[in-house]
């Protein structure tokens, strides 16, 4: 839910940072951007801790 709140009220090409506990956000992190088209430019997994960074891609914009 935050994460599509933020993917919302971003622009094409800002870079949304993502820090969780849960070990579902692996699975759905990427579920996420691979369907609607973001980018997802970094994942690390690190002792239970997950890091995520997402790039916002606008499917209106020609070469996004």
């Amino acid at each position: 839910m935050m994460l599509h709140k933020a993917i919302r009220e971003s622009q094409h090409g800002d870079k949304i940072e993502i820090i969780a506990t849960d070990p579902s956000t692996e699975r759905d992190i990427d579920k996420f951007c691979e369907f609607l088209g973001h980018k997802l430019l970094k994942k690390e997994i690190e002792q239970g801790s997950f890091y995520y960074l997402v790039e916002k891609r606008d499917k209106n914009i020609i070469g996004a």
